[in-house]
């Protein structure tokens, strides 16, 4: 027998003595505090009935000596019957168990779209099997989610690798390859690596973000949101993109590093997926108990059947207004992972005239003195 079949039979017979002990506990109680006393005033009552100070002679009762002779053979025999009583009782209360042990290691097992799926009559243990098939519920969504993400970074991954190895077998298959080919080859060669960088970089931060909080700080979401404008204007101004802002102060806590992501993967999918000569707004305020981070854009026109779609990993809209598929489909599947692990709330709109506006608004968290 198994540690486990041992561990089950050892909290069976500990339900079978407890119950035992509560059958034969009462057993004793009525012999005691009941039998006892009504044999003793059964042997008072006089012959004749009449009232008396003086007991002329013992009625027809049991005398105490028999009856506690008697009760000492019948507690014996409520041994044996109270232990296969508490061993009855405690098999039928364990049989639910039973059952949702064994279902519960059979899905363990890899079959996570089963579920326990318990019935009437609502009680503990059928808010136990609610709860785990809750579970099964998450973990078949995350063992999803996780195989879609892998078979996704294969390929992406694949595919500029592909192409590095091909570009380095034609440059080496060519024997008048001189050296301004090679040095063509080798920018080529550079810029594939650079984009497997940044990509594998963007997993990181992906990962990471999924991971939840580590640390948690007060922070201003106006600041921060500062601090990436700062290192963005540059490429707005190349992209003619303007960038207007609105920050309001906006205290909350969280992660310094992952919630600095998320403005940056924000910002950076504003001026991305723009038009030409377009627009981003950053806005940041208090509103109540909520602070809020809020980005809107110019761009496309987006259907909203194809808004929750984007923050999955690898998800993109369409090419950019160049033409080119820049970016890695992380972005928002980043920000989406970011609010999460604070516990945010996340809306998205899409306007009919196109472009997008995001909101994300965390807990308020009022400054200390």
């Amino acid at each position: 027998m198994t540690s486990r079949n041992l561990a089950r039979r050892s909290l069976q017979t500990r339900l079978a003595l407890a119950y035992a002990a509560g059958i034969y506990a009462a057993g004793v109680f009525v012999v005691v505090f009941v039998a006892v006393p009504l044999a003793g005033i059964d042997a008072a009552i006089p012959k004749d009935h009449t009232p008396s100070s003086v007991i002329t002679d013992t009625g027809p009762g049991f005398s105490l000596p028999q009856l506690l002779a008697g009760s000492a053979v019948a507690l014996l025999l409520l041994i044996p019957i109270a232990l296969a009583l508490g061993w009855h009782v405690s098999g039928r209360f364990l049989q639910p168990l039973r059952a949702i042990t064994a279902t519960a290691k059979d899905i363990s097992a890899g079959d996570l779209h089963r579920r326990l799926a318990l019935g009437e009559p609502t009680d503990e243990l059928t808010e136990l099997g609610h709860t785990l098939d809750d579970l099964f519920a998450r973990l078949q969504a995350s063992f999803d989610a996780q195989r879609h993400f892998v078979a996704n970074a294969s390929h992406e991954l694949r595919t500029p690798l592909a192409g590095l190895r091909t570009l380095l077998e034609v440059a080496l298959a060519d024997p008048d390859a001189d050296a301004d080919t090679l040095r063509s080859v080798c920018q080529e060669a550079l810029a594939l690596g650079g984009h497997q960088e940044r990509l594998v970089q963007a997993l990181l931060a992906l990962a990471t973000s999924e991971r939840g909080v580590t640390r948690s700080e007060s922070l201003d979401l106006a600041d921060v949101v500062e601090g990436v404008l700062a290192s963005r204007r540059g490429h707005a101004a190349q992209a003619g993109i303007d960038l207007a802002e609105h920050l309001m102060p906006a205290a909350t806590a969280g992660d310094p590093g992952l919630i600095e992501s998320l403005v940056a993967n924000l910002v950076d999918n504003a001026i991305r997926h723009n038009d030409a000569d377009g627009h981003v707004e950053i806005t940041t305020q208090t509103s109540g108990t909520q602070a809020s981070l809020t980005v809107t854009n110019s761009g496309p026109v987006i259907p909203g059947d194809q808004l929750q779609r984007l923050f999955h990993p690898f998800q993109r809209l369409a090419p950019d207004r160049h033409g080119r598929r820049e970016g890695y489909g992380l972005g928002l599947a980043i920000v989406n992972a970011v609010t999460q692990a604070h516990h945010a709330a996340l809306t998205t709109s899409a306007p009919p005239e196109g472009g997008l506006s995001i909101t994300v608004q965390f807990a308020h968290r009022v400054s200390q003195p």
